[in-house]
């Protein structure tokens, strides 16, 4: 049986902050890349939940300040909607809401364990 180095490590983070984490950790595993901004703005859909598309929108650029347009944040949902990172509601498509495969956890009390091992293929 190999031997394995474990670490383990605690920290407390933000509920913002916990969810940019998740968000960008599977980003990181499936090799998609993500901008500061991008990952504040999925941070934001994740938070806010099903939200109607031109409404998040607007609150992205106008009240976050995360974009400078509206149409900026538009089409950072439509790249990654096209990643299967962002979804539309099926029964009403002006609905956007986080991919519900991503498993993104967002209540107050979350406690996040990964188990990550070193993989031989490249």
């Amino acid at each position: 049986m190999a031997l394995v180095n474990q670490v383990q490590k605690r920290i407390r983070m933000s509920k913002n902050d916990i969810i940019k984490y998740q968000i960008l950790t599977h980003c990181y595993v499936n090799r998609i890349q993500v901008s500061s901004s991008d990952l504040e703005c999925l941070t934001l859909l994740a938070i806010l939940g099903p939200i109607e598309l031109t409404s998040f929108c607007y609150d992205a650029s106008e009240e976050y300040e995360i974009f400078k347009s509206s149409q900026t944040v538009r089409n950072c949902i439509n790249k990654f909607e096209k990643k299967n990172i962002v979804d539309k509601d099926p029964s009403n498509k002006k609905v956007i809401l986080i991919n519900a495969n991503i498993n993104i956890l967002t209540p107050v009390n979350i406690s996040l364990i990964f188990n990550v091992s070193v993989s031989n293929v490249n």
